[in-house]
Protein backbone atom coordinates (compact mmCIF):
# COMPACT_ATOMS: atom_id res chain seq x y z
CA UNK A 1 0.00 0.00 0.00
CA UNK A 2 2.91 2.49 0.98
CA UNK A 3 4.53 1.73 -2.88
CA UNK A 4 0.89 2.60 -4.59
CA UNK A 5 0.76 5.61 -2.40
CA UNK A 6 4.41 6.75 -3.65
CA UNK A 7 3.71 6.28 -7.01
CA UNK A 8 0.63 7.57 -6.99
CA UNK A 9 1.72 10.94 -5.57
CA UNK A 10 4.54 10.72 -7.76
CA UNK A 11 2.75 10.86 -10.86
CA UNK A 12 0.78 14.11 -8.91
CA UNK A 13 3.99 15.76 -9.02
CA UNK A 14 4.95 14.99 -12.50
CA UNK A 15 1.83 16.26 -13.49
CA UNK A 16 1.97 19.40 -11.65
CA UNK A 17 5.03 19.99 -12.79
CA UNK A 18 4.43 19.46 -16.77
CA UNK A 19 1.13 21.99 -16.00
CA UNK A 20 3.73 24.68 -14.38
CA UNK A 21 5.94 24.38 -17.48
CA UNK A 22 3.21 24.84 -20.03
CA UNK A 23 1.29 27.78 -18.44
CA UNK A 24 4.53 29.49 -18.69
CA UNK A 25 5.74 28.65 -22.07
CA UNK A 26 2.13 29.42 -23.24
CA UNK A 27 2.44 33.40 -21.40
CA UNK A 28 5.37 33.79 -23.50
CA UNK A 29 3.65 32.62 -26.44
CA UNK A 30 0.76 35.01 -26.26
CA UNK A 31 1.06 38.37 -28.33
CA UNK A 32 1.00 40.76 -25.02
CA UNK A 33 3.03 42.88 -23.22
CA UNK A 34 2.77 43.14 -20.06
CA UNK A 35 4.65 46.23 -18.87
CA UNK A 36 3.11 48.31 -22.08
CA UNK A 37 0.42 47.45 -20.04
CA UNK A 38 1.39 48.48 -16.58
CA UNK A 39 2.87 51.69 -18.57
CA UNK A 40 0.23 52.62 -20.49
CA UNK A 41 -0.60 54.12 -23.70
CA UNK A 42 2.11 57.23 -22.97
CA UNK A 43 4.51 55.08 -21.36
CA UNK A 44 8.06 55.69 -22.76
CA UNK A 45 10.46 52.63 -23.92
CA UNK A 46 12.65 54.03 -20.49
CA UNK A 47 9.64 53.29 -18.41
CA UNK A 48 8.45 49.94 -20.29
CA UNK A 49 11.98 49.24 -19.57
CA UNK A 50 12.00 49.77 -15.89
CA UNK A 51 8.92 48.20 -15.48
CA UNK A 52 10.34 44.95 -17.25
CA UNK A 53 13.23 44.80 -14.96
CA UNK A 54 11.20 45.21 -11.70
CA UNK A 55 9.13 42.43 -12.42
CA UNK A 56 12.08 39.89 -13.82
CA UNK A 57 10.48 40.07 -17.46
CA UNK A 58 14.23 41.08 -19.10
CA UNK A 59 15.97 37.89 -17.91
CA UNK A 60 15.67 34.95 -20.42
CA UNK A 61 12.75 32.84 -19.85
CA UNK A 62 14.31 29.68 -18.71
CA UNK A 63 15.53 32.42 -15.89
CA UNK A 64 11.96 33.10 -14.96
CA UNK A 65 10.90 29.52 -14.96
CA UNK A 66 13.62 28.58 -12.02
CA UNK A 67 13.34 31.18 -10.25
CA UNK A 68 9.51 30.58 -10.16
CA UNK A 69 9.82 27.07 -9.37
CA UNK A 70 12.44 27.64 -6.74
CA UNK A 71 10.07 30.23 -4.83
CA UNK A 72 7.23 27.85 -5.41
CA UNK A 73 8.91 25.16 -3.27
CA UNK A 74 9.15 27.17 -0.56
CA UNK A 75 5.35 28.07 -0.69
CA UNK A 76 6.19 31.61 -2.62
CA UNK A 77 4.06 32.09 -6.01
CA UNK A 78 5.09 35.44 -6.23
CA UNK A 79 3.23 38.94 -6.56
CA UNK A 80 0.34 40.07 -8.39
CA UNK A 81 1.74 42.42 -11.33
CA UNK A 82 -1.21 45.02 -10.72
CA UNK A 83 -1.28 45.60 -6.99
CA UNK A 84 1.97 43.84 -5.45
CA UNK A 85 -0.24 41.46 -3.55
CA UNK A 86 1.14 37.74 -2.83
CA UNK A 87 -0.44 35.35 -4.65
CA UNK A 88 -1.48 32.95 -1.82
CA UNK A 89 -2.97 36.49 -0.65
CA UNK A 90 -5.45 36.92 -3.52
CA UNK A 91 -5.84 32.51 -3.80
CA UNK A 92 -6.91 32.85 -0.10
CA UNK A 93 -9.65 35.30 -0.47
CA UNK A 94 -11.22 33.75 -3.46
CA UNK A 95 -10.97 30.46 -1.97
CA UNK A 96 -13.70 30.57 1.00
CA UNK A 97 -15.85 31.25 -1.88
CA UNK A 98 -15.34 28.83 -4.40
CA UNK A 99 -15.19 26.05 -1.37
CA UNK A 100 -18.99 27.61 -0.31
CA UNK A 101 -20.08 26.99 -3.78
CA UNK A 102 -18.52 23.50 -4.82
CA UNK A 103 -19.57 22.01 -1.40
CA UNK A 104 -22.90 23.38 -1.32
CA UNK A 105 -23.70 22.36 -4.60
CA UNK A 106 -22.07 18.79 -4.36
CA UNK A 107 -24.55 17.88 -1.57
CA UNK A 108 -27.94 18.92 -3.66
CA UNK A 109 -26.70 17.49 -6.78
CA UNK A 110 -25.18 13.97 -5.07
CA UNK A 111 -28.43 13.80 -2.94
CA UNK A 112 -30.93 14.36 -6.13
CA UNK A 113 -28.82 12.13 -8.27
CA UNK A 114 -28.94 9.18 -6.33
CA UNK A 115 -32.60 9.62 -4.91
CA UNK A 116 -33.49 9.44 -8.74
CA UNK A 117 -30.88 7.00 -9.47
CA UNK A 118 -32.23 4.63 -6.85
CA UNK A 119 -36.05 4.91 -7.46
CA UNK A 120 -35.41 4.65 -11.52
CA UNK A 121 -33.71 1.50 -10.61
CA UNK A 122 -36.31 0.15 -8.34
CA UNK A 123 -39.05 0.98 -11.08
CA UNK A 124 -37.13 0.34 -14.02
CA UNK A 125 -38.76 1.77 -17.80
CA UNK A 126 -42.27 3.03 -15.81
CA UNK A 127 -43.01 6.49 -15.95
CA UNK A 128 -41.01 7.36 -13.09
CA UNK A 129 -37.79 6.19 -14.29
CA UNK A 130 -38.86 7.66 -17.70
CA UNK A 131 -39.82 11.19 -16.27
CA UNK A 132 -36.78 11.72 -13.73
CA UNK A 133 -33.88 10.11 -16.89
CA UNK A 134 -36.00 13.12 -18.99
CA UNK A 135 -35.90 15.55 -16.03
CA UNK A 136 -31.83 15.29 -15.47
CA UNK A 137 -31.01 14.99 -19.34
CA UNK A 138 -32.77 18.12 -19.66
CA UNK A 139 -31.01 20.02 -17.35
CA UNK A 140 -27.57 18.50 -18.10
CA UNK A 141 -27.99 19.75 -21.82
CA UNK A 142 -28.86 23.45 -20.53
CA UNK A 143 -25.71 25.91 -21.54
CA UNK A 144 -24.61 26.47 -18.00
CA UNK A 145 -24.95 30.19 -18.26
CA UNK A 146 -28.32 29.97 -19.70
CA UNK A 147 -29.62 28.19 -16.98
CA UNK A 148 -27.80 30.89 -14.41
CA UNK A 149 -29.55 33.65 -16.09
CA UNK A 150 -33.08 31.56 -16.11
CA UNK A 151 -32.84 31.38 -12.33
CA UNK A 152 -32.02 34.88 -11.48
CA UNK A 153 -34.33 35.87 -14.22
CA UNK A 154 -37.38 34.09 -12.28
CA UNK A 155 -36.48 33.97 -8.66
CA UNK A 156 -35.02 37.25 -8.64
CA UNK A 157 -36.18 39.14 -10.89
CA UNK A 158 -39.82 38.23 -11.38
CA UNK A 159 -39.96 37.38 -7.16
CA UNK A 160 -38.56 40.62 -6.88
CA UNK A 161 -41.10 42.16 -9.06
CA UNK A 162 -43.71 40.99 -7.07
CA UNK A 163 -42.37 42.14 -3.61
CA UNK A 164 -40.28 38.64 -3.16
CA UNK A 165 -36.72 39.72 -2.28
CA UNK A 166 -35.89 36.10 -0.98
CA UNK A 167 -32.99 35.77 -3.10
CA UNK A 168 -29.84 38.86 -3.88
CA UNK A 169 -29.00 39.58 -7.69
CA UNK A 170 -25.51 38.39 -7.16
CA UNK A 171 -22.03 38.85 -4.94
CA UNK A 172 -21.40 37.00 -1.79
CA UNK A 173 -21.64 37.54 2.14
CA UNK A 174 -19.33 35.47 4.02
CA UNK A 175 -20.52 33.28 6.71
CA UNK A 176 -18.67 35.09 9.19
CA UNK A 177 -21.83 37.81 8.22
CA UNK A 178 -24.77 34.99 9.08
CA UNK A 179 -25.87 32.30 7.96
CA UNK A 180 -28.75 33.53 6.34
CA UNK A 181 -27.20 36.08 4.17
CA UNK A 182 -24.71 33.55 3.17
CA UNK A 183 -27.10 31.47 2.34
CA UNK A 184 -29.31 33.16 0.21
CA UNK A 185 -26.58 34.41 -1.57
CA UNK A 186 -25.69 31.21 -2.57
CA UNK A 187 -28.48 29.25 -2.90
CA UNK A 188 -29.18 30.18 -6.60
CA UNK A 189 -25.55 29.31 -7.73
CA UNK A 190 -26.15 25.87 -5.67
CA UNK A 191 -29.18 25.18 -7.72
CA UNK A 192 -27.30 26.01 -11.02
CA UNK A 193 -24.38 23.45 -10.62
CA UNK A 194 -26.88 21.04 -8.97
CA UNK A 195 -29.35 20.75 -11.98
CA UNK A 196 -26.18 20.59 -14.08
CA UNK A 197 -24.45 17.81 -12.37
CA UNK A 198 -26.95 15.73 -10.97
CA UNK A 199 -27.67 13.86 -14.31
CA UNK A 200 -24.66 11.75 -14.10
CA UNK A 201 -25.20 10.99 -10.74
CA UNK A 202 -28.63 9.94 -12.05
CA UNK A 203 -27.69 7.72 -14.63
CA UNK A 204 -24.48 6.02 -12.55
CA UNK A 205 -26.41 5.81 -9.47
CA UNK A 206 -28.95 3.76 -11.71
CA UNK A 207 -26.86 1.29 -13.46
CA UNK A 208 -24.51 0.59 -10.78
CA UNK A 209 -27.87 -0.26 -8.98
CA UNK A 210 -29.80 -2.42 -11.42
CA UNK A 211 -26.38 -5.05 -11.30
CA UNK A 212 -26.31 -4.82 -7.64
CA UNK A 213 -30.10 -5.59 -7.79
CA UNK A 214 -30.06 -8.75 -9.87
CA UNK A 215 -27.44 -10.39 -7.48
CA UNK A 216 -27.52 -13.80 -5.75
CA UNK A 217 -27.29 -12.14 -2.13
CA UNK A 218 -29.98 -9.63 -2.93
CA UNK A 219 -32.23 -12.51 -3.93
CA UNK A 220 -31.03 -14.36 -0.98
CA UNK A 221 -31.91 -11.12 1.16
CA UNK A 222 -35.11 -10.72 0.13
CA UNK A 223 -35.53 -14.85 0.51
CA UNK A 224 -35.18 -14.37 3.82
CA UNK A 225 -37.60 -11.79 4.43
CA UNK A 226 -35.77 -8.88 5.02
CA UNK A 227 -37.79 -5.46 3.80
CA UNK A 228 -37.83 -4.17 0.90
CA UNK A 229 -36.50 -0.97 2.00
CA UNK A 230 -33.71 -2.30 3.94
CA UNK A 231 -32.64 -4.71 0.61
CA UNK A 232 -31.88 -1.52 -1.81
CA UNK A 233 -30.82 1.08 0.75
CA UNK A 234 -28.56 -1.04 3.36
CA UNK A 235 -27.85 -3.88 1.07
CA UNK A 236 -28.14 -2.74 -2.19
CA UNK A 237 -27.12 1.20 -2.58
CA UNK A 238 -24.43 0.63 -0.73
CA UNK A 239 -22.97 -1.85 -2.74
CA UNK A 240 -23.69 0.48 -5.83
CA UNK A 241 -22.12 3.69 -4.86
CA UNK A 242 -18.57 3.14 -5.27
CA UNK A 243 -18.47 4.00 -9.21
CA UNK A 244 -20.77 7.77 -7.84
CA UNK A 245 -17.86 8.08 -4.97
CA UNK A 246 -15.42 7.92 -8.05
CA UNK A 247 -17.46 10.59 -9.62
CA UNK A 248 -18.20 12.14 -7.19
CA UNK A 249 -14.83 12.28 -5.92
CA UNK A 250 -13.56 13.90 -9.06
CA UNK A 251 -16.22 15.94 -9.91
CA UNK A 252 -15.41 18.10 -6.56
CA UNK A 253 -11.90 18.49 -7.11
CA UNK A 254 -12.34 19.82 -10.41
CA UNK A 255 -15.30 22.43 -9.09
CA UNK A 256 -12.46 23.71 -6.24
CA UNK A 257 -10.35 24.64 -8.55
CA UNK A 258 -13.03 27.11 -9.88
CA UNK A 259 -16.18 27.29 -11.74
CA UNK A 260 -15.75 30.02 -14.11
CA UNK A 261 -19.08 30.29 -15.97
CA UNK A 262 -21.51 30.20 -13.13
CA UNK A 263 -19.02 32.33 -10.58
CA UNK A 264 -19.08 35.03 -13.59
CA UNK A 265 -23.10 34.97 -13.91
CA UNK A 266 -23.78 34.80 -10.05
CA UNK A 267 -20.98 37.58 -9.31
CA UNK A 268 -19.26 35.56 -7.26
CA UNK A 269 -15.10 36.29 -6.55
CA UNK A 270 -14.22 32.52 -6.58
CA UNK A 271 -11.21 31.16 -7.95
CA UNK A 272 -12.79 31.36 -11.19
CA UNK A 273 -13.67 34.96 -12.15
CA UNK A 274 -10.12 35.50 -10.55
CA UNK A 275 -8.73 33.44 -13.31
CA UNK A 276 -10.77 35.82 -15.61
CA UNK A 277 -9.12 38.40 -14.75
CA UNK A 278 -5.84 37.73 -14.70
CA UNK A 279 -5.78 35.95 -18.10
CA UNK A 280 -7.29 38.97 -19.25
CA UNK A 281 -4.52 41.47 -17.35
CA UNK A 282 -1.55 38.94 -18.73
CA UNK A 283 -1.15 38.71 -14.93
CA UNK A 284 1.31 35.73 -15.35
CA UNK A 285 2.16 34.70 -11.03
CA UNK A 286 -1.88 34.56 -10.37
CA UNK A 287 -2.73 32.81 -13.42
CA UNK A 288 0.02 30.02 -12.76
CA UNK A 289 -0.79 30.32 -8.69
CA UNK A 290 -4.44 29.42 -9.71
CA UNK A 291 -3.96 26.84 -12.18
CA UNK A 292 -1.49 25.10 -10.30
CA UNK A 293 -4.21 24.91 -7.20
CA UNK A 294 -6.75 23.54 -9.44
CA UNK A 295 -4.50 21.10 -10.66
CA UNK A 296 -3.20 20.22 -7.10
CA UNK A 297 -6.79 19.82 -6.43
CA UNK A 298 -7.48 17.39 -8.66
CA UNK A 299 -4.65 15.75 -8.42
CA UNK A 300 -5.51 15.35 -5.00
CA UNK A 301 -9.42 13.67 -5.49
CA UNK A 302 -7.47 11.26 -7.96
CA UNK A 303 -5.25 10.15 -5.36
CA UNK A 304 -8.38 10.17 -2.63
CA UNK A 305 -10.21 8.34 -5.15
CA UNK A 306 -7.51 5.69 -5.75
CA UNK A 307 -6.69 5.09 -2.23
CA UNK A 308 -10.65 4.37 -2.16
CA UNK A 309 -10.22 1.85 -4.69
CA UNK A 310 -6.84 0.08 -3.23
CA UNK A 311 -8.94 -0.11 -0.26
CA UNK A 312 -11.99 -1.76 -1.56
CA UNK A 313 -9.99 -3.76 -4.73
CA UNK A 314 -6.26 -4.46 -3.44
CA UNK A 315 -5.45 -6.14 -7.38
CA UNK A 316 -5.70 -2.19 -8.20
CA UNK A 317 -2.60 -2.12 -5.71
CA UNK A 318 -1.00 -3.77 -8.31
CA UNK A 319 -1.51 -2.01 -11.70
Amino acid sequence: MAMFLVRRIGHGLLVLWLISVAVFGLFFVAPSNVAQTLAGRQGTPETIALIKHRLGLDLPVWKQYLHFLGNALKGNLGYDYYHQVPVTTIIGQALPVTLSLALGASVLWLLLGVFNGVVSAVHPRSLADRGLTLFSLFFYSFPSFLLGLLLLYFLYFRLTLAGFRWFPAGGYSPLTGGFGTWFQHLFLPWIALALLLAATYTRLTRASMLDVLGEDYIRTARSKGLRENRVIYVHGLRSALTPVVTQFGIDLGQLIGGVVVTETVFSLPGLGQTAVVAINQQDLPVIIGIVLFASAAVVVANILVDIGYAVLDPRVRLH
